[in-house]
């Protein structure tokens, strides 16, 4: 095996790693906003690792046989991981928004600066 196929295995296994680590989130944390923040930055990390993984092997094999696929699934790639750090903070946003404007409140929140807010008593 090659160097670089060490590379974008370790890359791949990190992914995997921050993937898992964001499904356990889903089922240990307390709240929806816990398990919100768990799954969209473990699920955002795997994939930028991902990404990583990709880019790497094509960037090698662009180098190896100057086949202009591997530029073009590589931008994809690129193109692919710019929309979901533009939307993944968004939509996590949105639904935190929506669960508390629908009575869902942070468990063992000491507390609730959005609460307030809403209520006025702090600018």
């Amino acid at each position: 095996m090659r160097v670089i196929d060490f590379i974008v295995y370790a890359l791949l296994a990190v992914s995997i790693i921050f993937n898992i680590l964001g499904s356990f989130s889903l089922h240990r944390f307390p709240d929806v906003y816990t398990r919100l923040h768990g799954a969209t930055k473990c699920t955002t990390f795997g994939t930028i690792f991902a990404v990583f993984a990709v880019v790497v092997h094509s960037i090698w094999q662009i180098k190896e046989t100057n086949n202009p696929k591997y530029l073009q699934m590589a931008l994809h790639s690129l193109v692919a991981l710019i929309a979901l750090m533009l939307t993944n903070p968004t939509g996590a946003h949105a639904i935190a928004k929506a669960a508390h404007l629908s009575g869902y409140k942070p468990a063992k929140a000491v507390i609730d600066a959005y609460e307030t807010k809403l209520r006025g008593e702090i600018q």
